[in-house]
């Protein structure tokens, strides 16, 4: 498991496989939607941005002319779009065998979802709680399934706020925000496996983050963006994380996975830790009660 110079070559045949990948438009999601179809796999792109998502669909088939690749809408920031997502997918499709939840925002200025929650938290966890639990019944249905979290290094310098998750009574601070909505990532993924643990029908449940990775994802912050041209690596190399959550057939359920390099920021990937925050359980668990509680959406 420390092979630490895993990479796309020693991701098997994905053939018969439907993988819905988050996010897919851009960056990291673009990368494992090319990757993947090239493996064989029928990904489904759920995107925000559906023109965008054809334009990148038809990029992939023209590079891989026998991908299967669909695109369909889905707006993390809305808990309608989520159940709409999820109901039309689980009407088309019998199987679900990979659900990567690599959508996000990042340090973003104060705004909020349609359903009221502080727009890192809401799109970086809350949407992706919420659709997970949509498509749970499919995903414990298809045999040796998967759930994929993306978090990040960001983690580290989250501590969330239970009373005031979605900063109506405090200053905005939107690193810190950031890092909250990535510590949930871990929250959730780590919750969920052990929810699941006597489940034998249970998928398997990872985490992945890809260090220092130059996306549209920086956008916002003039400073990481300058920092990102220099240091950061590509996204053929930041998405390996994700993509060996998604199919080394080593993995384990509540494993995490990042970058190699010195402070995680570049490499191929290993298995590495989360924080002690990270694995605080009575934290996961009244953030997972309060996810219920305000997505509506109960597994």
């Amino acid at each position: 498991m420390s092979n630490s110079k895993w990479s796309e070559k020693d991701i098997p045949s994905q053939k018969n496989k439907t993988i819905i990948i988050t996010g897919a438009s851009s960056g990291l999601g673009k990368q494992a939607s090319k990757v993947l179809a090239q493996k064989g796999a029928t990904v489904i792109m759920a995107v925000r941005n559906v023109k965008k998502g054809e334009v990148v669909a038809k990029e992939i088939r023209t590079e891989f002319p026998n991908s299967n690749i669909i695109v369909k809408s889905l707006d993390l920031n809305s808990l309608k779009s989520i159940k709409s997502f999820a109901d039309s997918f689980i009407s088309d499709y019998n199987q679900l065998d990979v659900l990567i939840n690599n959508a996000g925002v990042m340090m973003c200025p104060f705004s909020k979802t349609e359903d009221d929650f502080e727009i890192q938290m809401g799109t970086n966890h809350f949407g992706h709680f919420a659709l997970t639990g949509h498509l749970m019944p499919l995903l414990l249905e298809t045999k040796e399934s998967r759930v994929v979290a993306t978090s990040s290094v960001a983690h580290k310098q989250g501590d969330i706020n239970f009373e005031d998750i979605n900063w109506s009574k405090r200053g905005y601070k939107t690193v810190k925000a950031y890092g909250d909505s990535k510590l949930a990532n871990l929250y959730f993924a780590l919750e969920l496996d052990r929810k699941l643990k006597n489940n034998p029908n249970a998928p398997i449940i990872s985490v992945s983050h890809p260090g220092w990775t130059k996306t549209e994802l920086d956008r916002h912050s003039g400073l990481a963006s300058f920092i990102g041209n220099i240091i950061a690596q590509t996204p053929q190399m930041g998405t390996l994380p994700t993509l060996r959550a998604a199919t080394d057939i080593k993995v384990k359920s509540g494993e995490y996975y990042g970058p190699s390099g010195v402070m995680e920021m570049r490499g191929n990937p290993i298995l590495v830790q989360p924080n002690k925050m990270a694995q605080n359980e009575e934290n996961a668990k009244k953030l997972w009660e309060l996810s219920e509680t305000l997505t509506g959406v109960k597994y």
